[in-house]
């Protein structure tokens, strides 16, 4: 190898195991908050939603009810608001704050609904109530066609862009991620659905003693090669093709990650696939989340209730509470559950098969 080519490649394991020097949460909640101002909008002018709540404060399932929304898009509404301290919740019941009474509430003197009238009537607003009450994501509008995320992720040249979105963002996670990741004794580990192959190429350059899969479905395969490859990580991190949702998982794994992969889909599918990692990992194996976690009590961190509205546009699934995994890793089977914290309001999320 010459000596040009050796310098890149050392220059790649540092970036690949080096901390950021400045915490980027603010310039990720600019980009993952788009639909924040727009909810705010909507609830207040077009549901009048936090007078009604006033009158009537109530449980998550009856304002569902009230409004004809669903659970996933009222949970991540309810979540958003008690984040930003608009509502709180009494028990099971949600109420508005005095902040919200004062200002958002249509009887109050100072009520900023026609300060916000402006703003709901902007172009693809009408959106973010489609989205409430019909369940269904919005897609990538500014594209369109509206075709649902993960039919754009059959094209070649969406997959290239998407993928090299989520590679930059990858960058920037993936070294705090690796720390955070007790490894140690574990000998394989599958990255499932792992995009350009950032957070597997992360893990493998702190710990060499790994073999590290990536498993995508083509396109993306393909382009995760290309990025190994740049990154000077083919001879740790290979990539297979195949598809989560056709069949099960490859076997012969000790370590299964899910990184920034469940939040794209609604509960039931996320059971399924913490079921599939269950029954193709070897005992005493173990899984690995790593998300932007909403907090036990949903109260925030307010960046990852605003980027789980995003998600509720463009997807099928949402920000998890830390409760909301442990449940559904418990119910898949795993045990002692564990979580560390990440770098901008991610974390980990870790669970073991009980060995035989």
């Amino acid at each position: 190898m010459c000596l040009r080519k050796v310098q890149e490649t050392i220059m790649t394991m540092d970036v690949l195991t080096s901390l950021p020097q400045h915490d980027a949460t603010e310039l990720f909640s600019y980009r993952d908050g788009t639909y924040l101002a727009g909810l705010v909008g909507a609830a207040v002018v077009k549901l009048d939603f936090f007078s009604s709540l006033a009158k009537s404060p109530a449980d998550a399932k009856s304002i569902g009810a009230s409004l004809g929304f669903g659970e996933r898009p009222v949970d991540v509404m309810l979540t958003m608001f008690t984040a930003l301290h608009l509502i709180e919740k009494k028990g099971t019941v949600f109420q508005p704050t005095e902040l919200a009474r004062e200002f958002l509430v249509r009887d109050s003197p100072r009520f900023l609904g026609p300060y916000y009238s402006m703003l709901v009537d902007r172009p693809g607003s009408g959106a973010i109530l489609e989205v409430l009450r019909t369940g269904k994501p919005d897609g990538f509008a500014s594209r369109g066609n509206k075709k649902p995320w993960a039919e754009e992720m059959e094209g070649d040249a969406f997959a290239q862009e998407f993928t090299a979105a989520m590679d930059s963002r990858g960058l920037n996670l993936g070294p705090a991620m690796a720390q955070a990741l007790d490894l140690s004794g574990r000998q394989r580990l599958l990255d499932v659905a792992g995009g350009s192959g950032i957070y597997a190429c992360c893990i493998a350059a702190r710990r060499p003693h790994l073999k590290v899969s990536v498993f995508e479905k083509p396109p993306v395969d393909r382009v995760a090669r290309d990025y190994v490859a740049r990154r000077g990580c083919s001879d740790r991190v290979d990539v297979l093709a195949g598809d989560m949702f056709s069949g099960p998982l490859p076997e012969g794994f000790d370590v299964h990650l899910w990184s920034n992969v469940l939040h794209d889909w609604d509960t039931p599918v996320v059971r399924d696939l913490l079921e599939k990692s269950f029954a193709a990992l070897r005992p005493g194996g173990s899984v690995a989340i790593h998300d932007a976690f909403i907090n036990r009590d949903k109260t925030g961190p307010r960046t990852v209730a605003a980027y789980s509205v995003h998600l509720m546009m463009n997807t099928e699934g949402k920000c998890y509470s830390v409760a909301e995994m442990e449940d559904l890793l418990t119910g898949a089977g795993f045990a002692g559950v564990q979580y560390r914290r990440g770098a901008v309001d991610h974390g980990v999320i870790t669970a073991s098969k009980p060995a035989l």
